[in-house]
């Protein structure tokens, strides 16, 4: 639908697919081809190698400069990470990383993390997810690059922007619903990424993926089959569980946007073309 709709306003798509940046995962990010794009300009799509750890951050600046020298009439903003787009068209900031540090980070024990977190932020628990180790340790990260702590940054005019929802970048946003049928087209995506070859791409990459490529979904879960942990039919069984998850999860993201028109799912794909095309007016 976005290459439609690119065709129609002779404009450009930005992908904000937080997956879709890396070269070679192409089946189980469900990346369009090149003939899918039918000619159309796709930015930030294989622009980064499966081992490098690609930053919401340097998103937003590859981003906001394709918005910045684009002569397109029209850029057509599409994908599922709510955290990528709103990084692409509203005022938020993020916090420093540095790579020698997450790497201690990343050898050291959970708990002790939780432990050091809680200690200098009694009250972290009510802003991070304590089970979530990837959040507990960048809100280490975070305190340890710059003494804030995550309750501390919570009451900051960064996270206020975040919930004010007032753009840097005017746009126009209409979501598409699928409704009740969302759970049997994710499985039958993951049944074609099957038939497609998934597990010898996963395969081919499994060498060469750092920790953010190895954490996609669809990726992690075959990357466990691999390793012989589990068999390929209950890695996709799996896959299809939390990529069910993470869309509910994504649809609860986008829903909170009251920037965002909803129209319900429409099989015909011209009427819908339209249908998206008449929220604008």
């Amino acid at each position: 639908m976005a290459v439609r709709l690119a065709e129609h306003l002779h404009g450009e798509v930005i992908s904000v697919d937080s997956m879709q940046v890396y070269r070679g995962m192409d089946i189980g990010t469900a990346k369009p081809t090149m003939l899918e794009r039918r000619g159309v300009p796709h930015h930030l799509i294989d622009v980064a190698d499966p081992d490098e750890e690609f930053t919401v951050a340097r998103f937003r600046r590859l981003g906001r400069s394709v918005l910045s020298e684009t002569t397109a009439p029209a850029v057509i903003i599409t994908g599922g990470s709510g955290l990528h787009f709103r990084a692409l068209v509203d005022p938020l900031s993020f916090a420093p990383t540095d790579p020698r540090l997450r790497s201690e980070l990343e050898s050291s024990e959970g708990e002790a993390l939780v432990d050091e977190l809680l200690t200098v932020d009694p009250s972290a628990r009510t802003v991070v997810d304590l089970a979530n180790p990837r959040r507990v340790m960048r809100a280490v990260e975070i305190y340890r690059l710059t003494g804030e702590t995550p309750s501390s940054r919570a009451g900051t005019a960064v996270a206020e922007d975040v919930r004010r929802y007032v753009p840097e970048i005017d746009f126009s946003a209409v979501g598409v619903d699928p409704g009740s049928a969302l759970d049997d087209r994710v499985e039958t995506r993951l049944a074609r990424m099957r038939a497609a070859g998934l597990i010898d791409e996963v395969r081919d990459l499994s060498p060469g993926m750092g920790r953010t490529a190895r954490n996609a979904v669809g990726y992690k879960e075959i990357l466990v089959a691999l390793s012989g942990e589990m068999s390929f039919d209950e890695a996709f069984e799996k896959a299809v569980s939390n990529t069910r998850r993470l869309a509910r999860k994504q649809r609860t993201w986008f829903q909170r946007d009251p920037r965002i028109r909803w129209i319900p799912w429409i099989d015909d794909p011209d009427q819908r073309l339209r249908r998206i095309l008449e929220t604008f007016d």
